[in-house]
Formats: structure tokens, sequence, C-alpha cells
């Protein structure tokens, strides 16, 4: 679906429309259309042909749009195709291939950092009318995605919670030590880094900046996930990522020192 995005993108800059782009591959507009929205694949040879047609001089985005074409991979997720949510699927997969991911968080623990317990109280109290064996099925999803963060080629991960999410009991006392305590194991891994935002803060206007940031092989492919009312968005224009690195950058710089965020939470663990 991406590349597709961006292919369309590349057309249009180039001023062409899609019956035109569909005659300099020989093909009809309804399977240019097809390309353009994900439904039907591109050859890598495809994707060359077309950016020297639109004269993209760009060569690393170029590079990458053909490694997106040529890429077959099917990970653990694909097991849940067809019994969750797409946007779950798409979910592991942004994360299997992210360069690097930010987070922002403000009333919840990032998805990456929560225990089973946790992100059980979650779904069960955010989806009631769900049976168990849903909420089965999402909380093992969710756990299965932290394998980019505890694997053996895990992704440079920084996280920015505020302490309100810290500081909510989720899923009762007990739970929420335990949920601290595995953020803190988490922290002291070289390629993860967790930054507080704390209360005492006294300007912080950054309530609704939750988001999860993924970086893509080059900037233009990175993208946004953001929870949105009714499932989950994902941004991915030019303009809308630079607002939200710069949002990011924002919370980041108001946010405690690595060392002082673990201390403040450490405190709050042991307050439980």
């Amino acid at each position: 679906m991406r590349l597709g995005t961006e292919l369309r993108r590349l057309r249009e800059a180039a001023g062409l429309k899609a019956t035109e782009a569909a005659g300099l591959l020989g093909v009809n507009s309804v399977q240019m259309s097809q390309m353009e929205s994900g439904i039907a694949g591109v050859s890598e040879q495809r994707v060359r042909r077309l950016a020297a047609n639109y004269t993209c001089p760009d060569q690393e985005l170029i590079d990458a749009l053909a490694a997106l074409a040529t890429d077959r991979t099917r990970g653990w997720w694909e097991e849940y195709r067809g019994v969750l949510p797409a946007a779950y699927q798409d979910l592991a997969e942004l994360d299997h291939h992210a360069r690097f991911r930010h987070d922002v968080a403000v009333i919840h623990v990032p998805g990456l950092f929560q225990t089973e317990a946790y992100a059980r109280a979650l779904f069960a109290f955010m989806n009631p009318e769900f049976p168990d064996t849903e909420v089965d099925l999402r909380v093992e999803h969710r756990m299965k995605r932290r394998v980019v963060v505890n694997g053996p080629d895990p992704t440079p991960y920084e996280a920015v919670i505020h302490e309100a999410a810290l500081r909510l009991k989720v899923a009762g006392r007990d739970a929420t030590r335990a949920q601290l305590t595995r953020i803190l194991d988490m922290s002291e891994a070289e390629h993860v880094i967790v930054r507080v935002v704390p209360f005492a803060l006294d300007d912080f206007a950054g309530a609704g900046s939750s988001m999860v940031y993924l970086g893509g092989a080059v900037p233009r492919l990175d993208t946004v996930v953001r929870d949105a009312p009714h499932g989950t968005a994902f941004v991915d224009s030019e303009a809308q990522l630079e607002h939200f690195r710069k949002l990011f950058r924002k919370v980041k710089e108001q946010a405690l020192p690595a060392r002082q965020s673990r201390e403040l939470i450490h405190q709050l663990a042991k307050e439980l």
C-alpha cells in the first residue's frame, strides 16, 4: 500500500494522469489504479521505469521503493491475518521494517513496554463486549510485537512517557509495580532510551501529543501511527511527518534526562 501511495505521489508531482502512466508500462488504467492503491504488486523493473519517466531525482528514494517492490517478508504476524483487524498486521510489519521507533505516551504506557497484565486490562476495559478469546488474541499479538525491542536484532527505541501514564493503576497496584519494573529493566538496554515528562513541569501543553513514529528506509518513507476514534490512523504525507518530527523533538526537550527519568520511575515503584 505504501509503495503504491508513493508511486502515485511521484506521478502527480510529474504532472501525469494515471492513464498516461499506464501507457508507459503498457498496462490499462485499471491495472495502474490497482498498483497505486496497493491491490496489485509492482515489480522492481516497473518501479524504476516509472521513476525514470517521472524524472525523480532522489536515487535513495527510488532504491528504497525498489526494495519495497521486491520484499516478500512473511513474518509471524501473518498467522493473525483474517483473525484480527488488518491494522494489527500493518503495525507489526511496520515495527519489523522500522530503522528506529519514537513513542510519545501521555495516558497509557507504550505498547512495546506493556506487561501481559497491563495489556489485558486495557483490551478488556476498552472492548467490554469482546469474549475472553478475542482479548487473548489481542494480548498475544501485542506480546509478540515486543520482539523488535527484545529480539536478537533490536530496533533503536526512544520513548517519552508522561508521569500520568506511569501513575495510573490500569491493572491494580501489584500489576502497576510490575509494569514500572519492566520499563526500568528495558531502559537498561543500550538501544532503549526512556524519558519522563513529570507532573512538576509548569508549561506542558502536549496532552494530545501521543504518537508512534517509525523510521523508514529513507525519511520520506517514515510513518506516524495514532489512535483514532474508530481505529488506527497511519500518517505518511511529508508535511504531516515534518509536523510530528517537530512535535517529538519539542516533547523530548521538555522531558527529564534518561537518568533522572529512571530515578523517578524507581521512586514511583517504591511508593506502590
